[in-house]
């Protein structure tokens, strides 16, 4: 029997999967001449859109794959693991998320909960492995149990795995250089605790950066770098900080402690950008709609994402991965949070006398 579907849904499916309206009709229909690969992009656009699959396309599970992430309220990480879960969809594999919450189960709890299960692998994203002063020995141990994983977001040499990383001292640099063009020689890092190994990758390239630039603002690095919270509040005191060193450019270690720059900026009367600018890191969805639209550097989540679920299928298929790190490199996205330096608090814009 031929499926047949509204063109509307049709459409939204073919646009989803990024094919043609007569290729997911083949697919739907279970006609042959589409290649594997363009078939299961086809099946996921059906799990994500919501619809139901033909009962001749439902297939049993290829396994469980457990994905743990540290919280759901900061929006990157629901972008991470919405293309994470939409990958293994599409590989036939069922995704089971694990979300550690304040109060709730610790990473240690979610992986025995998710062994027990019978997960086939396990995603981590900014988990344990990227705290340095955690025990790197929990990953060995799930090792010998034989559950292949993947880090994402934290290379830590203590562990043998593979990881999947951004550039996170390139993210400062690019920062930097873009502040350093529109004038700023006073800039503050705001970022989140040194045990953090992207923390304190960021603060390495910010701090590189100042001294690459050979002005004040170098000799004067180390005082301009707070650590504080990955949170609204928390970069809202390191702003305050920073602002009380003279800092007319704050880079900031996420979307949310930017915000909270911007917060405290205006708390004290000034505009962003004519006073200050403000850049954030991660460029999660909404981002570009906050007042002022931010500028922050982008974090490769689909490119990330996917790579961590091709390496933990190669694991799974007990094909040779290298324990290594695996690097991405961000991008900056220009808005409306950053702007030429004010009069007088930087050096000239260029071409002027």
């Amino acid at each position: 029997m031929t499926a047949v579907l509204p063109a509307t849904r049709l459409a939204d499916i073919a646009g989803q999967a990024q094919v043609s309206e007569a290729t997911v009709s083949r697919v739907l229909n279970g006609k042959a001449g589409v290649a594997d690969s363009t078939r299961q992009r086809v099946l996921a656009a059906l799990d994500v859109l919501g619809y139901d699959r033909p009962v001749r396309l439902r297939q049993r599970s290829a396994g469980l794959v457990g994905l743990v992430i540290p919280e759901l309220t900061n929006p990157i990480f629901p972008a991470f693991a919405q293309v994470i879960e939409q990958a293994l969809t599409g590989y036939g594999y069922t995704p089971v998320l694990g979300t550690q919450m304040p109060g709730g189960a610790t990473e240690d709890e979610l992986v025995d909960q998710l062994v027990e299960r019978a997960v086939t692998g396990i995603i981590f994203l900014s988990g344990l492995h990227a705290d340095l002063s955690a025990d790197p020995g929990r990953y060995a141990r799930l090792a010998t149990r034989g559950v292949p994983f993947v880090l994402v977001n934290g290379y830590n040499d203590r562990i043998a795995a593979p990881f999947v990383s951004p550039d996170d001292a390139a993210s400062s640099r690019i920062a930097v250089r873009h502040l350093r063009d529109l004038g700023h020689d006073r800039l503050g890092l705001a970022v989140g605790p040194d045990r953090f190994v992207p923390a304190r990758r960021k603060t390495e390239g910010f701090l590189a950066a100042l001294e690459d630039g050979g002005s004040d603002a170098g000799t004067a690095a180390a005082g301009l770098v707070r650590h504080t919270l990955f949170t609204v509040e928390g970069g809202h005191a390191a702003a305050d900080d920073l602002l009380n060193e003279g800092c007319t450019g704050l880079v900031c270690g996420s979307d949310l402690m930017a915000l909270g720059a911007v917060r405290a900026a205006r708390a004290r009367g000034l505009d962003v950008p004519r006073d200050v600018s403000v850049v954030g890191y991660d460029d999660s969805e909404l981002i570009a709609f906050t007042d002022p639209p931010l500028t922050t550097v982008r974090q490769p989540v689909r490119a990330m994402a996917n790579a961590a679920v091709h390496t933990l299928l190669e694991e799974i298929r007990q094909n040779p991965v290298p324990q290594t790190e695996f690097v991405f490199q961000p991008e900056l996205v220009v808005r409306g949070s950053t702007g030429q330096a004010p009069h007088g608090a930087g050096r000239p814009r260029a071409g002027s006398t």
